[in-house]
């Protein structure tokens, strides 16, 4: 019995280093990001399907986290895509759409929202710092009906509180910064497909 409960400690434990290394992977392709020139264009663009992708040096807070994904062999627009056609009836109804568009519906915090929350894990929502990991997707409310979303980093403010900096882009292109609190957080989750 001794054994059997020393297999189960280790394989968990191995399991989660496993995992931690995979979202340690999705912060580090999101800093990566922070290194290319992008100006924030919300433009809708007509991109090819699967793996389409709106122009170099253009993009907002989404393309961060659909581009960090795609480092990694994801490729969201596709897995939206599926599930959305699918399961329409569980997406937002904001843009009046009566079927799904594979140009736009991945580029909407409202879809990836609902997306994570189906398919990958929600993680809950404090004012603790420590709550929020490396590899981890927050969206926010900015107000007025905008939303937003980032990816947590693996790098640490200098500040005394040592919180983890986001990685997204809300208007001044794909930086990091230390904004975690700076708006209402709604929306907290890990995906790894």
């Amino acid at each position: 019995m001794f054994k059997n409960w020393i297999f189960i400690i280790l394989f968990v434990g191995v399991k989660l280093s496993y995992a931690q290394q995979n979202f340690n992977k999705l912060s580090d392709a999101a800093f990566e990001l922070t290194k290319q020139q992008v100006t924030y264009d919300p433009s809708y663009f007509s991109i090819k399907y699967p793996n389409g992708d709106v122009p170099a040096g253009k993009g907002v807070c989404t393309d961060v986290v659909i581009r960090a994904y795609r480092k990694l062999g994801i490729d969201l627009q596709k897995e939206v895509h599926e599930d959305m056609k699918t399961n329409f009836s569980l997406y937002p109804k904001i843009w009046g759409l009566k079927r799904t568009d594979t140009n736009i519906d991945h580029r909407r915090v409202p879809n990836l929202m609902t997306f994570f929350s189906r398919k990958g894990t929600i993680k809950k929502i404090s004012s603790n710092p420590k709550d929020y990991k490396p590899g981890d997707i927050v969206c926010w409310n900015l107000g007025g009906g905008t939303t937003h979303i980032g990816i947590v980093s693996s790098k640490k403010s200098p500040s005394n509180v040592h919180r983890y900096l986001i990685v997204h882009n809300i208007g001044g292109g794909q930086v990091l910064e230390d904004c975690l609190f700076d708006f209402k957080i709604i929306g907290h989750y890990t995906y790894k497909n």
